[in-house]
């Protein structure tokens, strides 16, 4: 009798085992173990008295242009992969990742719970009258609202552009990262394009699961980035959208338009690149 239970234990064991194996697919070559292990490279220290010159820069990465895409695509959940908003997402629901209210500018001072970056998204829910099949009447429904990581086509991006005197160069730190929603609001007759800034999230809280998440690299699969990588490398493409004034940091759209406009934000950059020539000492 002790030796027909043994068997039956064994024979349970070994069929647990094969449930098990049939269960782990790995469509992979190896187990990728080096970028879900990945910690940032830390920032070298900067000192007060090393900065002799710093500017704050907002500029926006359109997320539609080709060197973008990597941030755009995958729509949804691909080989281990995210897209930006999505990735975010998954922060601020799972590992306590902060937003924080983009109606207070971009000074971080009012964090959103998860309804409130929801609501923000557009996950509204919504009352709608479904009919039933059983008895064929009309019935109010609660229609759950979902986050459309396709609608944000744009980001936003604080940073720092400061010349440090210790290493003689013009170096730049990002401050934060803001999704740009773009949605259409209204009933087809009556249909508008609205563009609206969502939440903030504070980019060196942000940096820790950036360098966890690679990025598709159409050039070779075993060689991806990181999300980190193509923020501090500087892989995107951009436009500046504001730098600090006197005038509560109006924007370029606020104080001309069009082709003028384009023309403001490379006169900007380009008057970085000569602060950085003009402190050289020859």
């Amino acid at each position: 009798m002790k030796r027909l239970f043994f068997i039956l234990i064994v024979l349970v064991g070994f069929g647990a085992a094969d449930v098990a194996k049939a269960q782990e697919v790995n469509t992979e070559l190896y187990t990728k173990d080096h970028v879900p292990n990945r910690k940032p490279i830390p920032y070298a220290h900067v000192r007060e008295a090393d900065v002799l010159w710093a500017k704050k820069i907002w500029r926006v990465i359109d997320l539609r242009e080709k060197m973008n895409l990597p941030m755009y695509y995958p729509t949804t959940k691909m080989d281990d992969r995210y897209n930006l908003i999505d990735l975010l997402i998954y922060g601020i629901q799972y590992e306590g990742l902060t937003a924080y209210s983009a109606t207070t500018d971009d000074e971080f001072q009012v964090p959103l719970t998860l309804d409130q970056v929801m609501r923000e998204m557009g996950a509204v829910s919504d009352t709608q009258m479904i009919q039933n099949v059983e008895t064929g009447l009309y019935e109010e429904k609660v229609i759950k609202g979902e986050i459309s990581s396709t609608e944000i086509k744009q980001f936003m991006l604080k940073e720092i552009w400061f010349f440090d005197r210790k290493y003689s160069r013009m170096d730049v730190r990002i401050v934060g990262l803001c999704p740009i929603r773009e949605f259409v609001q209204g009933d087809s007759q009556e249909s508008e394009v609205r563009v609206s800034q969502t939440f903030w999230i504070y980019f060196p809280e942000v940096r820790n699961l950036l360098a966890r998440h690679e990025v598709f690299n159409p050039r070779n699969d075993a060689q991806r980035r990181t999300f980190d990588d193509i923020f501090i490398k500087r892989y995107f493409g951009s436009y500046i959208y504001k730098e600090a004034n006197v005038y509560n940091n109006r924007r370029i759209e606020d104080y001309t338009a069009g082709m003028e406009a384009m023309m403001e934000s490379e006169r900007i950059k380009q008057s970085i690149f000569e602060k950085e020539h003009d402190m050289w000492e020859f």
